[in-house]
């Protein structure tokens, strides 16, 4: 599967705070790593840090670029190939716009919080739609206490929640990611014993 048409967004506002309260988050330098790391893995050829704050963006331009150039470049070539894909945008709107380019179908933007909603579509529907490779979505990762009310009524699609096997639901938004992308990109491979398919992660991946 090429994953061209799938684009993730890490969205710093609007989100809330533990009170409920509409806020801008802090950009945090793992995050960005990370999330760079996970998408770029998965072929992914996009991936957008929306953040209305001027500092916030600045920093992690400035983050971006220590690896894309100079000795950060030089020292590690690996972490600059995967923060080349990184996009910096002050709103979800311009994160749409710029993923819009190169494609005549309009940006459907899909949403996942740790809640489940009814009427949520599965990863492995959405996996089955990015087979329409000319039809672009771009999934909205939320951080502080997740993605507002709002995000989830404008979205086109609203994931299902990862979940555990047990009551504690608190995965980073790194994690979350890289489990997100493996379901929805990553190489399928057959369980021998079930004869179902499954997921796996390869040994010594980094």
């Amino acid at each position: 599967m090429s994953p061209a048409n799938l684009a993730i967004a890490l969205v710093h506002y609007p989100v809330y705070n533990k009170h409920h309260e509409v806020v801008t988050s802090a950009l945090t330098n793992l995050d960005q790593h990370d999330i760079a790391r996970s998408a770029k893995t998965f072929g992914l050829e996009r991936f957008y840090i929306v953040t209305p704050s001027e500092a916030q963006r600045e920093l992690a331009e400035r983050i971006s670029g220590h690896w894309q150039q100079g000795w950060g470049a030089d020292y590690n070539p690996d972490r600059r190939q995967a923060l080349d894909i990184v996009r910096v945008t002050p709103t979800i709107a311009a994160a749409v716009s710029d993923f819009q380019r190169g494609f005549s179908k309009p940006v459907k933007v899909a949403v996942t919080g740790a809640a489940r909603r009814s009427g949520s579509t599965s990863l492995h529907a959405l996996r089955g739609f990015l087979k329409e490779s000319d039809q672009p979505y771009l999934l909205l990762l939320g951080t502080g206490w997740g993605l507002t009310d709002e995000c989830f009524t404008a979205a086109d699609l609203i994931l299902e929640p990862l979940a555990g096997n047990g009551t504690y639901n608190h995965l980073s938004v790194r994690s979350a990611a890289a489990i997100m992308l493996d379901r929805l990109t990553g190489i399928e491979h057959e369980d021998t014993q079930t004869h179902k398919p499954s997921i796996i992660q390869e040994e010594g991946t980094q």
